[in-house]
């Protein structure tokens, strides 16, 4: 009996790994400071995101500010390679009008300047390099195609948290 007890333990235990083999990586991308405040209504009016699909760019690197005219502070930081802001659905909360941010980083490039773009009606982010596309509206940045979807490893977009400041605006970090 303790032999089958042994034997159905370590099946269990490699069910376990074998199943861990096909998850979603999305902690692939560097942990870098994450903060951009959008504070209130009118600065969300200007620079958030107004429904599902819509979208926009923050980069503060090497020279760049986008958007142009944003009230970045001091405090201010977008990541490893910029954040994309987009209105979709929140698969992890099923919140069916929340704006969600991730990292502009290609998870499978690893570098901060290969930023995915949004490309098409589905709102697919795609890397311009790899072309791996994303689903950045509904599937948490989950990969749908290409080398990010292919493989034993799947990697995802690195997400962030959209956190409401009570006058109508958000506070991105992570």
């Amino acid at each position: 009996m303790k032999c089958r007890f042994k034997v159905t333990v370590a099946g269990a235990m490699m069910a376990v790994v074998a199943s861990g083999c096909h998850t979603v990586d999305d902690e692939r991308i560097p942990n870098f400071a994450v903060r951009i405040t959008i504070a209130d209504y009118g600065q969300w009016n200007t620079y958030g995101v107004s429904g599902f699909g819509s979208h926009r760019r923050f980069i503060l690197a090497s020279g760049l500010r986008i958007p142009a005219g944003f009230p970045y502070s001091q405090q201010s930081a977008t990541g490893f390679g910029g954040v994309l802001l987009i209105g979709g659905m929140d698969p992890f909360t099923t919140d069916t009008n929340a704006p969600l941010a991730y990292d502009l980083s290609c998870p499978v490039e690893m570098k901060q300047d290969v930023r995915v773009e949004i490309e098409g009606d589905l709102y697919d982010a795609v890397c311009p390099v790899c072309g791996s596309h994303y689903d950045v509206v509904m599937g948490g940045g989950a990969p749908k195609s290409g080398p990010a979807a292919t493989g034993e490893h799947k990697y995802g977009l690195k997400r962030y948290q959209c956190l409401p400041t009570g006058q109508g605006g958000y506070i991105i970090t992570n």
